[in-house]
């Protein structure tokens, strides 16, 4: 019975002996060297993302540019395609109505024979010559709405490959884990140093501003480079549909221009003609919107890095 009664009191009091299960604090130099050593660099990663951040902004405005272009000139391309085939079938009625009647000419006095020749011939002439000025300038239209969606396309791809490229990697955030574990391990020296009678203040000086660490946030960061990216994806297949449609519409297989002339265009060639031109422009539309979402999501990045690079500014200058 004693020896139960010994062996309960031994367990009992080693209960209440305190158990060190921290790791050993660091000396206060240690422990300034080592927040020094995974703090500082930090702040240049970040500005590096805020530069490139700022260049897909530029990059992807452009292209929103280049889009809007497309969409405008292709909308004009269309109002010019409307008033072409109009023309044309004034011409090849002209022409029509002229070789009809040709033979009627002794239904009128001979005097009066040259004037009517004339004034037909002058109204094919003017006919002919609006025909071939609304040609040329859809054609340059048409030219035009590809050469600007294929800028738009270019844009659209370097947008996403920058986007994709900048967002907080592995090492960054391996870093700044490390950062915040060194300031950790660092108020725990202060305490110790101050219990020690050490002057703690240039200490407590770095771990006031590093500690900031603590409450940043690195997620919006990388879910607007994603959404930059997946934006600029949308974009740039689009804009490449777009192209190929628009060059595929402004070709003579499609706009048959030679045929409408001698009145050969049937109405189902001129609706083909304006399917494609209309696919175009959507294209060029739907191309445009994804290269402004992608410019907006690059600009709210700049600003979910700021947040962060002001914390990094603020611990490296007290750093230094």
């Amino acid at each position: 019975m004693i020896n139960e009664n010994y062996r309960f009191f031994i367990i009992f009091c080693s209960l209440l002996l305190p158990i060190d299960t921290k790791a050993e604090v660091l000396s206060l130099d240690d422990a300034l060297r080592a927040t020094y050593s995974a703090c500082i660099g930090i702040d240049s990663s970040l500005t590096d993302l805020k530069k490139m951040a700022g260049i897909n902004t530029v990059v992807t405005g452009v292209g929103t540019g280049l889009g809007a272009g497309a969409t405008i000139v292709g909308a004009k391309k269309a109002n010019k395609d409307s008033e072409l085939e109009e023309w044309e079938r004034i011409l090849n009625e002209l022409i029509a109505k002229q070789e009809q009647h040709a033979v009627e000419y002794d239904k009128i006095s001979i005097d009066d024979i040259p004037s009517a020749i004339a004034t037909a011939q002058s109204n094919n002439k003017n006919a002919e010559e609006k025909v071939d000025e609304l040609t040329k300038q859809s054609r340059q239209l048409g030219n035009w709405r590809t050469g600007l969606m294929a800028g738009n396309t270019a844009t659209n791809i370097a947008g996403a490959i920058i986007a994709g490229n900048n967002k907080v990697n592995d090492d960054l955030q391996t870093q700044i884990d490390n950062c915040k574990l060194a300031v950790k391990n660092l108020r725990d020296s202060i305490m110790q140093a101050k219990f020690n009678g050490e002057d703690i203040s240039e200490a407590n000086e770095i771990a006031d501003a590093c500690k900031e660490y603590d409450y940043v946030d690195l997620s919006p960061i990388n879910k607007k480079a994603k959404g930059a990216m997946i934006s600029s994806i949308v974009g740039a297949t689009t804009g490449l549909a777009g192209t190929i449609t628009s060059a595929v519409a402004n070709s003579e297989d499609i706009r048959k221009d030679e045929q409408a002339k001698q009145g050969q265009k049937t109405d189902e060639d001129w609706q083909k003609e304006k399917n494609i031109n209309t696919a175009a422009n959507i294209l060029a539309g739907t191309s445009t919107v994804a290269s402004g979402v992608a410019t907006v999501f690059n600009a709210t990045q700049i600003s979910a890095i700021k947040k962060v690079a002001f914390v990094a500014e603020k611990c490296t200058r007290v750093l230094k």
